[in-house]
């Protein structure tokens, strides 16, 4: 028989409570504390009938089995975000899992926007375990698209004079507001009424994530693309150009070559250097990993080197002792890899949400060890990345133009 945690309990009973008084739930809950069946249970204390839960595609299975074991008896639409335009229904409550990334600013996000036009006039529930990774900018549309929302300023650039320590940055074309300096301790008291808050401490987890990092010679080839492309922004090839005629796309540029891969001006990609693939093979013979690429040509490149032994369907992981493979956006959030041994990193992300994400995939509450792997070029942008990105900073342009300067 299945049951819900003590701590579940009590917040699901919260959150209705918080539903019929405000028409808003916040459930700031930390990874893998199971805000998804604590909200499923909130709906059935609510009395809802039809309910709407809104995920990343890759959650999906996972929410329903939930829905399924516990015999809930409310209706369920479980859906990504992606595809909200597709149905038309007459919901009485909407849960949206991952909610930070309706935060966008200065202006809403086009699902934000579509969220806001079909559903704001509807209780929500709203799923989070880093509500505001970045910048605490990013909490006003998270509220905006509810007509509950407690902020009485209608759009953000309203808000931000009362909220945001407004500065002015040149990015090379002029000088630009910058609104990310908000300020949290007039936002905290506004909010606070709407949020259940929960740690991995305080839901009784006792494992830390360890982070290693190993370091792998490249080929001679790619430092040798890597050094041209910084001095002369361009290297002629005999069929293609790699050209990097912009700061921007010099740093796109060198992010995909130090992992050896390459995509060309038309689209097309190239496998440069395997060197990374095959040192993970065999440091990780024997083990069952989940790797994480950042790039589509990555993917092909993983393929090559572990053949039948990698997968990417999550069912087939889970039931076999095949390898896992998994973009960093598209895999960061709403999924269990506790199947793994350990979780590696092929290359790394420039967002400091989808570090934060990302890195929690293997825990549960039973597991004592998390170890995960950083696998970088020596003398690549791997390093510099995650330097910044651990101090819930993203790698932006201005990161790139001081280290290669």
């Amino acid at each position: 028989m299945y049951k819900l945690r003590p701590y579940q309990e009590k917040l699901s009973s919260e959150a209705c409570y918080l539903l019929r008084r405000y028409k808003i739930a916040y459930l700031a809950m930390e990874v893998r504390t199971g805000k998804s069946l604590t909200a499923l249970e909130a709906a059935k204390k609510y009395g809802a009938k039809n309910v709407l839960f809104l995920t990343k595609k890759k959650a999906i299975s996972s929410i329903e089995k939930d829905y399924n074991n516990f015999n809930y008896q409310f209706d369920l639409t479980v859906i990504n975000d992606e595809s909200v335009h597709k149905i038309n229904d007459n919901f009485d409550l909407v849960i949206h899992d991952e909610h930070h990334r309706f935060g966008s600013f200065p202006k809403p996000s086009k699902g934000a926007k579509e969220f806001k036009k079909r559903y704001s006039n509807l209780p929500m529930i709203f799923l989070s375990g880093t509500m505001s990774p970045e910048s605490y900018s990013q909490i006003y549309h998270q509220f905006w698209v509810s007509d509950f929302t407690p902020f009485k300023e209608q759009t953000f650039y309203k808000w931000a004079k009362n909220y945001v320590n407004i500065s002015q940055r040149n990015f090379g074309y002029g000088l630009v507001n910058d609104y990310s300096n908000a300020n949290y301790n007039l936002i905290k008291p506004v909010i606070n009424p709407y949020l259940l808050t929960l740690t991995q401490e305080a839901a009784g987890f006792t494992t830390d994530v360890k982070e290693h990092v190993l370091k792998v010679d490249m080929k001679p080839i790619t430092y040798n693309l890597c050094n041209t492309l910084k001095k002369d922004l361009v290297v002629q090839g005999k069929e293609r150009n790699i050209i990097a005629d912009s700061p921007v796309k010099l740093m796109q540029k060198l992010h995909q070559l130090y992992s050896g891969t390459i995509k060309f001006e038309d689209g097309s990609s190239a496998v440069t250097d395997k060197s990374k693939a095959l040192f993970i093979k065999e440091y990780f013979k024997n083990k069952k990993i989940a790797i994480y690429y950042k790039f589509i040509a990555e993917k092909n490149l993983l393929k090559e080197v572990f053949g039948d032994s990698l997968t990417f369907n999550l069912n087939e992981f889970n039931t076999t002792d095949k390898n896992i493979a998994l973009q960093f956006v598209s895999g960061r959030e709403g999924i269990s890899l506790k199947n793994a041994d350990y979780l590696v990193a092929y290359n790394i992300d420039f967002s400091a949400t989808t570090y934060f994400q990302f890195k929690d995939r293997l825990t549960t509450k039973d597991r004592t060890e998390n170890d995960l792997y950083w696998i970088f070029s020596k003398g690549g942008i791997e390093e510099k990345i995650y330097k910044a990105v651990k101090k819930k900073k993203s790698y932006t342009l201005n990161y790139f133009k001081k280290d290669y300067a």
